[in-house]
C-alpha cells in the first residue's frame, strides 16, 4: 500500500503533516524540548518500539526539525530541537492548549506552561502579527496566495 505523498501537496497543513503527522512525532518532539534527548531516555519514556523510533528520528532528522548531536567519546547521540524544530514545538503547545480545554476532563492539564517573561503560567494564544488581536478560525478569510497551484 502506498502512503499519500503529503509533502507534494499545495497545501501548508498537509505539508506540515508530511513532517510531523504521524502520531510518534509530536510525541518524540514533546521528549526532546522537555530534555529527554538520549535514544534511550526516549524509548523508555514513550514505550516505543526501537524499530520505530529509529524510524521516526531518522525522518525528524532528515526533515531537518532534530538534529543528532555526539554526547559520548562512544559513537552515541543525542537529538537536540533545530529552529524549524522549535517553532514546530509552538504549534505542539497550542495543541496542547486544545487538549487541556476539550480531554483533560476534571482532573485538569497533565502539565502547566510558565511563560518566561512574566513568570506566570498560562496558555498560548494565537494572535496576529500585525494587529496583536486575537486569531481564531472565524476571524479570517482564506486567499489564495502565491503558492497555490491552477489547473
Amino acid at each position: 500500500m502506498q502512503r499519500t505523498d503529503f509533502g507534494a501537496m499545495a497545501c501548508s497543513i498537509a505539508r506540515t503533516l508530511d513532517v510531523v503527522g504521524e502520531p510518534w512525532s509530536p510525541l518524540i518532539l514533546r521528549d526532546v524540548w522537555v530534555g529527554i534527548r538520549q535514544f534511550e531516555q526516549i524509548q523508555a519514556d514513550l514505550g516505543i518500539s526501537r524499530k520505530v523510533l529509529t524510524e521516526r528520528l531518522h525522518h525528524l532528522v532528515e526533515r531537518g526539525v532534530l538534529a543528532r548531536r555526539p554526547y559520548d567519546s562512544r559513537p552515541r547521540y543525542e537529538y537536540v530541537l533545530t529552529d524549524k524544530g522549535t517553532e514546530l514545538v509552538d504549534v505542539l503547545i497550542v495543541m496542547a492548549g486544545w487538549g487541556d480545554r476539550w480531554l483533560a476532563g476534571e482532573a485538569g492539564p497533565p502539565v502547566l506552561h510558565r511563560h518566561h517573561a512574566c513568570g506566570q503560567v498560562s496558555t498560548a494564544e494565537l494572535r496576529c502579527a500585525h494587529c496583536g488581536e486575537p486569531m481564531r478560525a472565524g476571524d479570517v478569510d482564506v486567499l489564495p496566495g502565491p503558492g497555490t497551484v491552477s489547473e
